[in-house]
Order: C-alpha cells, then structure tokens, then sequence
C-alpha cells in the first residue's frame, strides 16, 4: 500500500491533480505553472460543489482539461532539443 507524505496530506484538490509536489529537476518555471493550473482546478472544483448535475459534469470536463493543459505547458517547458 502507497503511503502519502505530509506534504501530500497538505495539498489541495488541485495541487494534488497537477502533482504539485512532484518536480524531480526542481524547474523554478515548472512549480509555477503548476501553482497556477492548481488555483484553476481548485476553483473549478468550488464551482463544482456536491450536486451531481450537468453543470458538474461540465465543470469536471474543465478541470480534465485543465489537467491536460498542465501537462503539456510541463512537457514543453523541460523540452530539451
């Protein structure tokens, strides 16, 4: 069973979706858009609430996407020619 770290206990909803604590080459830009996908993600989820509707299901389409759009700004910042 895979345990959290107190650091990973800490993070909210979207610092964990982004892997805000994962940067193994510790790129200063890297933490920063990752900072910035997670307040989005974090207030998308706000937004979302507890109710199961279909603006919920919109909602949790943007913060997939969000995800998404995290994932490929990480790739092309460590991008190496």
């Amino acid at each position: 069973m895979c345990q959290m770290t107190s650091e990973e206990k800490e993070l909210s909803f979207g610092g964990k979706a982004v892997g805000l604590s994962f940067n193994p080459g510790g790129d200063q830009d890297v933490n920063e858009i990752k900072a910035l996908y997670a307040k989005i993600i974090d207030e998308l989820n706000n937004l979302r609430g507890t109710e199961r509707n279909e603006r919920a299901r919109l909602l949790s389409i943007a913060i997939t996407e969000a995800q998404t759009a995290q994932m490929w700004a990480v790739k092309a910042i460590t991008w190496k020619d």
